[in-house]
């Protein structure tokens, strides 16, 4: 994992939570920029990737790890 990016820990936290606190993080990053997510959600697999389509982020890496999941995300350009 690149250190220079950001990570937010959202691990413990269940659905709808991850989606709408990285929403509410990547609002007020600019675009273009990188976030590492961290997630025990199971349902994060499914989310993570329908909000990145949905609010036009890009999902550049997905990855699971011992007890959860981990997206990269770059923030995309507001409409």
């Amino acid at each position: 994992m690149d250190d220079t990016i950001e990570v937010y820990d959202l691990r413990g936290l269940n659905c709808p939570l991850p989606v709408l606190r990285a929403r509410k993080r990547l609002a007020g990053m600019a675009p273009g920029a990188r976030l590492w997510v961290e997630t025990t959600d199971p349902l994060a697999v499914i989310d993570v990737p329908a909000f990145c389509t949905e609010s036009g982020h890009s999902l550049v890496q997905s990855e699971a790890f011992d007890g959860g999941h981990r997206f990269l995300i770059e923030r995309g350009v507001s409409p």
